[in-house]
């Protein structure tokens, strides 16, 4: 369960109720929640607590992933899933294997992309994305080698877009997590200890 509270449509605000009619039509999310990927929609819903938040996270999420970018969205999208991976979403991870799927990624190399490093089914410029977006991730660094792969096949502006790609959907990630929001609401338990059997008795 959501740990903030949420908008209903009665509360919105005219920017965030044309927000709402795009991603749950007439409803009032509240009420009525579910989105057309099947989602909760509750991220939509808690961000319209500041709406200038809402507002800026649908134009800079929606914002990357139109057409005409400088990074390829197949990139983009085998990045956006290593930062569902590793961050534990399940939210980006799920959202994301759909979004591969439109942009043609095949199904082989969404199989493969959890063990992608001992899979033979990415190309050097996909392997050089997934290293840079684990290594940014797991040490908030990008070592020289991992580096140089990377520029051998990408533009200096590919490489930032790609970045940001990584940063921002990290960032809404841990958002959602923290949150208990759309599927990643289990995560206090997670690292709770496991008692030991009780003794014997005598």
């Amino acid at each position: 369960m959501a740990r903030l509270r949420q908008i209903a449509k009665a509360e919105a605000t005219p920017e965030i109720l044309e927000i709402y009619r795009q991603f749950f039509g007439e409803r009032d999310p509240v009420a009525e929640p579910g989105t057309a990927t099947g989602t909760p929609g509750d991220y939509w819903t808690t961000f319209a607590l500041v709406p200038d938040l809402l507002q800026m996270a649908r134009r800079d999420l929606m914002g990357l992933l139109q057409p005409g970018r400088k990074l390829d969205p197949k990139l983009r999208e085998l990045a956006i899933l290593r930062t569902g991976i590793v961050g534990d979403s399940r939210f980006e991870y799920s959202q994301h294997l759909k979004v591969a799927r439109m942009v043609g990624i095949p199904e082989e190399k969404l199989a493969a992309i959890k063990g992608w490093t001992t899979s033979e089914a990415f190309a050097p410029v996909e392997r050089a994305v997934m290293a840079a977006t684990d290594e940014i991730l797991a040490r908030n660094l990008v070592e020289d080698e991992t580096f140089a792969a990377l520029h051998k096949h990408l533009s200096d502006p590919e490489i930032l877009e790609l970045f940001v790609v990584i940063g921002l959907w990290r960032m809404h990630g841990l958002i959602v997590r923290a949150l208990h929001l759309e599927y990643d609401n289990d995560t206090t338990a997670r690292m709770k200890e496991v008692p030991a059997p009780a003794a014997p008795q005598e």
